[in-house]
Order: C-alpha cells, then sequence, then structure tokens
C-alpha cells in the first residue's frame, strides 16, 4: 500500500528524481492569481515540482487546468492581471547566479556610507521588542474602533457578488441591439439600478456598523486610560534601550550586508540603481526596528526580496567583489533581469506558429534579430547562425528561403522557424505549449521527432504542455497530471501510463480513442472543472469522481507516495480506503500502449 506523507507537495519533489540528477528550476508551495471582473480567480493552487536538467517533462491536463499559466511563470509571461501570490521559482544556473561588480574607490565609499546608515540604527534593533509591543498595543486599540476582518468580509462577500451581477447584466445590455430590443434594454436599465440601489443600501449599513464601534470604543475610559498609561511606559523603556553602541560584530555583519546591497543592485547603474539602493537601505533599517534577524539568511532574502532579489556576499579582491545569487523567478521585478532569461535562458514555442512570427518581416531578420539581441556577434555570424539552425530544424534549401516571408511557408515549416528562434542563443529550458495542435498527425510525428533529436544535440531541458497522452507517451521521461490547478499524480511516464493510481489520470487514460475497442462508445469524462473563483472543499475532482469517497467532499487529500518517483494525491491510496479497482477500460493495456504509441 502506498505510503502517506505529510510533508505534502514537498515530498514530491524531494524523491521524484535521481539525487545524481541536477535540479535546474525548483518549484515550491506556488499560487498564481488572475484578477478578473472584479474578482479574484486562483489559477495554481500550491504546485510543488523539481525539473531536472536534460529531462523532458510534460505537463497535462484538460484545458483550464492551469498548464499554460503554470509555465508562464517560468519566463514572467503572465497577463497583466495575473501575478503570483506566494511562492517560489528557484532557477539554477552558474552563470546568472555568479555575479561580479567592480570594488573601486566609488564603490567602497558607497558600501562604507550604506555601513554607517545601518549602526545608526543598531539601537532601534536593541530596542526592536519594545517597539514590537508599542506596535501591539497601539493595533489593538485601532481594532477595537473598527470591525473586525470577519464583519468586514461579511459585508465585502455581499458587495463583490452585487457588483459582479450588475457587471454581468450590463455586458449583456451592450450586446443588445438598441432598435430591435428596447424592452431588454429597458430591463437590464431597471436590473442595473436596482443593484446600484442594493449596493449603496449595504455600504451605507456598514458605515454605519463601522460608526457605532468608532464610538463605543473613544467612549470606553477605562480602557482608554490604561492604554495611555502603558503606551508612556513603554515609550520611556524604548527610548533608554535604544541608545546604545554598536557592538563589533554587529557593525561587521553591517559591512557584508552593505556589500550585499551594492552586488544586488550593481547591474542597474545611474539614478535608478542609487535609488533602488536607498530602498534596501530602508527595507533593512525597518526590518531591524520591527525585530527581524538580519544574522538570519532566509529572513534577510525576504527583506531583500521587498525590492530586488538578494546576491549573497562570497568574497573580494582589491579589483572585485564577488557574490552569488538564489535567483527567485517569483520575485523578479525588473524587466532588464527578464532580458537576461526570457529567450536566452528559458525559451517558448507556442501553438500556433503565425502568432509567434511577423507577418512583414522575413523569417531570416526574425531569426537573425534575436542572436544579435542575446549574442555578441556581428551581422554576418548571425547570418550563419540562422542558416546552420534552419538547416538543423530541417528547412530546404535554407539559403533561398532565408528571405521569404512565413506566409510563403507551409505549417510545419513555420513551427520548425519559430523553434529554430526559440533555439537560437541554447536555451537551458525549452517550454512546447501544445506545439504540435494546429499541425496535421504526419507533421506532429515530424515536430516531436526534431524536439527530441535537437535536444540529444543542445542538451535542454523539455518542459511539454498538451491535453494529448498520446504526444506524451513519445516525448516524456516524466508526467506531471494537474487538475484544478494542482498535480493530482506525477511519475516517469511508464507510471502514469502503466499504473496510473488517481481517478482522474484514469479518466484521462480511458478516453484515448486509441484504447477504445471497436463499435463501442468512447469514454468521455462527465461534468465540467470546478470555479477557481470560489473556495474549493475537499478534492476538486470529487464532484465528477465516479469512485468518490465521502472524505473527498471534505478534505483535500495529501500526496500519497507510491515508489520513490511515483505520487498521486487521492484519498483512494489512504490504506483505511476501500479497496477498488482501475476502470476495465486501463486494466492491462501494456499490449495496447505499446502497439498504438510504441513506450
Amino acid at each position: 500500500m502506498a505510503e502517506y506523507k505529510d510533508a505534502g507537495m514537498n515530498a514530491v519533489t524531494e524523491n521524484t528524481v535521481d539525487k545524481k540528477e541536477k535540479v535546474l528550476l525548483s518549484v515550491r508551495d506556488l499560487v498564481v492569481k488572475f484578477h478578473v471582473r472584479g474578482r479574484v480567480l486562483t489559477a495554481i493552487r500550491g504546485i510543488s515540482l523539481d525539473v531536472m536538467e536534460n529531462e523532458s517533462i510534460a505537463i497535462v491536463g484538460e484545458s483550464g487546468s492551469g498548464k499554460s499559466v503554470f509555465t508562464k511563470t517560468f519566463a514572467g509571461m503572465l497577463d497583466s492581471n495575473g501575478f503570483i501570490d506566494s511562492g517560489d521559482i528557484i532557477y539554477n544556473d552558474e552563470e546568472l547566479v555568479t555575479t561580479n561588480v567592480s570594488n573601486s574607490r566609488k564603490h567602497r565609499k558607497t558600501v562604507e556610507s550604506i555601513r554607517k546608515e545601518l549602526d545608526r540604527n543598531y539601537g532601534r534593533e536593541f530596542a526592536s521588542p519594545v517597539w514590537v509591543e508599542l506596535d501591539r498595543l497601539k493595533k489593538e486599540k485601532e481594532s477595537r474602533a473598527k470591525l473586525t476582518p470577519e464583519e468586514s468580509a461579511e459585508f465585502d462577500v455581499q458587495l463583490k457578488e452585487l457588483l459582479f451581477q450588475k457587471t454581468e447584466v450590463y455586458n449583456h445590455k451592450l450586446t443588445l441591439d438598441s432598435s430591435k430590443e428596447k424592452e431588454a434594454i429597458k430591463e437590464a436599465d431597471a436590473r442595473i439600478a436596482k443593484f446600484s440601489e442594493e449596493i449603496k443600501k449595504i455600504e451605507a449599513q456598514k458605515k454605519i456598523k463601522a460608526a457605532e464601534k468608532k464610538a463605543k470604543a473613544a467612549g470606553d475610559v477605562s480602557y482608554n486610560t490604561e492604554y495611555e498609561k502603558k503606551r508612556l511606559e513603554l515609550g520611556k523603556k524604548y527610548i533608554e534601550m535604544a541608545n546604545v553602541t554598536v557592538p563589533e560584530s554587529i557593525s561587521e555583519r553591517n559591512l557584508i550586508l552593505a556589500k550585499e546591497i551594492l552586488l544586488s543592485t550593481g547591474r542597474i547603474g545611474g539614478l535608478r540603481g542609487a535609488n533602488m539602493r536607498r530602498r534596501l537601505v530602508k527595507c533593512c533599517t525597518e526590518a531591524m526596528k520591527t525585530g527581524i534577524d538580519l544574522s538570519d539568511m532566509s529572513e534577510r532574502n525576504k527583506v531583500f526580496d521587498r525590492v530586488i532579489f538578494r546576491v549573497r556576499y562570497i568574497d573580494e579582491t582589491e579589483e572585485t567583489l564577488h557574490g552569488e545569487c538564489i535567483l527567485n523567478l517569483a520575485k523578479i521585478k525588473e524587466q532588464t533581469d527578464w532580458t537576461q532569461i526570457r529567450g536566452k535562458k528559458i525559451a517558448t514555442v507556442f501553438q500556433d506558429p503565425m502568432t509567434s512570427l511577423n507577418p512583414i518581416i522575413t523569417i531570416g531578420k526574425q531569426i537573425t534579430s534575436v542572436i544579435l539581441k542575446h549574442q555578441k556577434c556581428s551581422e554576418f555570424e548571425a547570418r550563419e547562425r540562422a542558416l546552420i539552425l534552419m538547416k538543423k530544424v530541417g528547412i530546404p534549401e535554407a539559403e533561398k528561403r532565408f528571405d521569404d516571408y512565413p506566409f510563403q511557408y507551409s505549417g510545419g515549416m513555420r513551427q520548425r522557424i519559430v523553434i529554430a528562434i526559440a533555439l537560437s542563443c541554447q536555451p537551458k529550458i525549452l517550454i512546447c505549449d501544445e506545439p504540435t495542435t494546429a499541425l496535421d498527425v504526419t507533421i506532429q510525428a515530424q515536430i516531436l521527432k526534431l524536439l527530441k533529436d535537437l535536444q540529444r544535440e543542445f542538451n535542454y531541458t523539455i518542459v511539454f504542455i498538451t491535453h494529448d497522452l498520446g504526444v506524451v507517451a513519445n516525448i516524456a521521461d516524466r508526467v506531471a497530471v494537474l487538475y484544478a490547478g494542482q498535480i493530482v499524480e506525477v511519475g516517469h511516464v511508464n507510471e502514469i501510463f502503466f499504473d496510473p493510481r488517481h481517478p482522474y489520470t484514469w479518466a484521462l487514460l480511458s478516453s484515448l480513442p486509441q484504447l477504445a475497442k471497436r463499435n463501442t462508445k468512447l469514454y468521455s469524462i462527465t461534468g465540467t472543472p470546478p470555479s477557481l473563483y470560489n473556495t474549493i472543499v475537499g478534492d476538486p475532482f470529487a464532484p465528477r469522481n465516479p469512485y468518490c469517497l465521502k472524505i473527498d467532499t471534505l478534505l483535500d487529500p495529501p500526496m500519497f507516495r507510491i515508489t520513490d518517483t511515483h505520487y498521486a494525491k487521492t484519498w483512494l491510496l489512504d490504506p483505511r480506503s476501500p479497496k477498488i479497482e482501475k476502470p476495465e477500460a486501463i486494466r492491462n493495456i501494456h499490449e495496447k500502449l505499446i502497439e498504438a504509441f510504441n513506450i
């Protein structure tokens, strides 16, 4: 029986791969949200996964499961209304991790100035326990005069729902023909007005209740008297404690901290870099005041992440300061940092090549422009490299086709050019977002073979997004199955095909036309995925799961270990659950899979 891991998804990332393999990308507890029509949609809900160097990993699931959103976070390509709410994406690349900054006289003066500023704030750091108590006292007093979070949320939920309904009616009204549907427009106006009245009514009720709490707090004389007494005592104690001399050990720590501030902002020059240094110093002094231990490296990382990712000080020479960064893609705020990663280190091949290619620029120009942007070479050298790539991806007579426009290429050839552009800077990770969906079956097979052949030559990692398990069988080493923004099963490709354990994976395999028998109805998954606007209670697949247990409707299952490389997130693997056989359609499917997909 499978073994239950309390560590949840972390168990997946610790054991799914051979320890000798290098982790290239490490995703931890990733949560991605979107602002949509005044509401918040949670597209990715706590995913953790390690992507290894030179492997092919497939991300599988229905449309809307979060596949594309998940991989877009790797390259900073989320839509403008999307954001990473929490979690980490640690990218391990020696070239980007190593950071050097000139140890010039100007920089030494900057470091010394920062150290002195940090030293001056040591008194606030020493007295931070008193400040924390003062802050707690102040917040307690303020909370007595305001609505509690629960009371405020009660009003906010009603307001959001009414505002959403009002927006839906307004959007519907815009679709009506003013010359033919006057009555419908009139009815829509009446509903909009009614929603507006209800919104004003609830807002007024919220203000009245808030005013009542404020008045009640102001009238509590005994509490206010006691509060003022405590505040004065703590204020006096804070002044006494803050009047101390900085110890040598703390001054040495502050010197290292000052060097890390310079290393972290050194690649951003001019006034902007100076402003970022000031912001980092301010964040550090605020952290000192609030009791955050800057000697703790994890706490120091969090402080730096408010402005820019931290570069850790390693050593120095007379000419150079040397550091290493923990490159957390989830925390990158500077577009200049993304230009060093997107395309150069992490490239993407999209579904439709015509949306990736500019129709009014020649094929050759589109490849060379990328090479010139990311690599130090002349236009002649860029052309030579572009021609080599065109030949490698199978473009016949590359010299003659170099100056053609995208419309002069077939669909398969256009996709080959998109692959050539993606590989022009020899990225470490190639994200393939359903790159064969728009192509016919024969061309699909050619493109998949091309991707695998080029992987052997260029040694890149493939992250392949698809809903077609047939494609997965031909390209993947490992498979992660996504449902409702979570990984529900992960393992080597043979484990997912030959020994699937999650009911959703069973359903996906049962839906494969290649495995269907003659004169039988093809299996389809009933129902639809859950709304990601709402909080999901229990297993998100429960309403569509024919093997649903009562606990599935109450608690979200943990991740269970099946083997060192195979994990599934279903209560069916709990030792206490009843034994349930796989669907008949996917029992003993070895011969069918070998015949259909040659795996």
